[in-house]
């Protein structure tokens, strides 16, 4: 066997050993919530459509329309010829949205948390991130070749104790985090942070893909967010002031070397945008749900529209997570290193369109047969 071969069938034989390989499994979503995977009808509690638009009528007839009016594809870059007429719209709606000045779609939100961090410091600079950040932030703290420096989980003393000791020996500093942890469904100190960013000429920097409140009143000026959760299409962006917007545009190689999203996208955004606007009260639906499973299942009221339910062990997860197909539900089992060793969890995701006797059953199911035995 070739040297490049047996190195990876090592990899995967050890990956095997630990439960902890992957493999991608055919998935139909069929009506938002409902899966066929397997050769089974699940109802899926593992998807972030987290208001249930992916197959909403009014973003497929956007969609349509836009490909009928600008084709498939961008062609190009933004910066070249892929910046077609509907970015003008969707950004300037999506900053009226965030209350900021301005926005920068990006490709993806992976993308955008790659960029953003690259784009505004360097080598002399100081980035500290919550431990618990998404692989992306972390991507981007790495990739400006700032000092980064990792505070204990939403530990707003510890960041500040961390920047106290560094803070004067940087140019700049960032600080990172998301406003709900994907994994844990729980919420960021904002205003902690916010205020320990004044008092020590910082600048904080909140990943917003699964928070759906866009109520805190946290001064953030670097608020990224993504439009492939609740927007129920693909993308991610930045709300921040014009010169930052500016300058995004002029320094993000996430952005400046990608091409364009299809008009397609950006239209059924817009079409998103058109039904979270016209009916505030749907963002709040996920968390209702969430709460109510919480309350039946035995576990801490949810922050969010993620609940985490820790197994411990990949093996033990796998098999929680079969047992819950065997009921009609997918719920697939989050293993290391996507959250830490000995934290093997399935993590439910709540839709708006969730109907509430399977989330009763659901939790019926957690409660006496999951949780009893972890």
């Amino acid at each position: 066997m070739p040297s490049l071969d047996d190195f990876a069938a090592g990899k995967l034989a050890e990956l095997e050993r630990h439960s902890l390989r992957r493999a991608l499994v055919p998935t139909a979503r069929t009506e938002g919530i409902w899966t066929e995977r397997n050769g089974r009808r699940l109802l899926s509690f593992s998807c972030n459509d987290y208001l249930g638009l992916t197959q909403h009528p009014a973003l497929k007839a956007a969609a349509i329309a836009a490909i009928e009016r600008h084709g498939v594809g961008a062609g190009a870059s933004r910066l070249v010829t892929g910046n077609h007429p509907l970015y003008a719209e969707l950004e300037g709606r999506l900053a009226r949205w965030k209350g900021t000045q301005a926005a920068c779609v990006f490709g993806s939100g992976y993308l955008a948390n790659a960029g953003v961090a690259q784009a505004l410091v360097g080598s002399d600079d100081l980035i500290l991130i919550d431990e618990l950040a998404h692989s992306s932030l972390w991507t981007g703290a790495r990739l400006s070749r700032a000092k980064v420096l990792a505070f204990r989980h939403n530990d707003a003393a510890h960041a500040a104790a961390l920047l106290g000791e560094h803070r004067g020996t940087h140019r700049h500093a960032l600080i990172v985090t998301e406003s709900v942890f994907s994994m844990d469904g729980d919420r960021a100190p904002l205003s902690d942070l916010s205020a320990l960013a004044k008092q020590s000429d910082a600048w904080l920097m909140a990943d917003d893909a699964h928070d759906l409140g866009h109520g805190d009143t946290a001064d953030v000026p670097l608020r990224i967010g993504t439009l492939s959760k609740a927007f129920g299409g693909y993308g991610g962006y930045l709300c921040a002031s014009q010169p930052v917007i500016d300058l995004m545009r002029n320094r993000a190689r996430t952005l400046i070397y990608s091409t364009g999203l299809p008009p397609a996208v950006i239209a059924s955004s817009l079409a998103a945008l058109d039904l979270m606007e016209g009916d505030p009260a749907m963002a709040g639906l996920p968390v209702l749900k969430a709460q109510s499973f919480t309350h039946a299942a035995g576990l801490p009221k949810a922050q969010s529209a993620v609940v985490p339910v820790v197994i411990g062990e990949a093996a033990d997860a796998l098999d929680a997570s079969r047992m819950l197909e065997d009921e009609g539900f997918l719920v697939v089992a989050i293993r290391p290193p996507t959250v830490p060793e000995g934290t093997a969890r399935l993590r439910l995701a709540f839709s708006a369109a969730h109907p509430d006797d399977e989330i009763a059953r659901l939790a019926g199911i957690v409660r006496t047969r999951i949780l009893k035995n972890a």
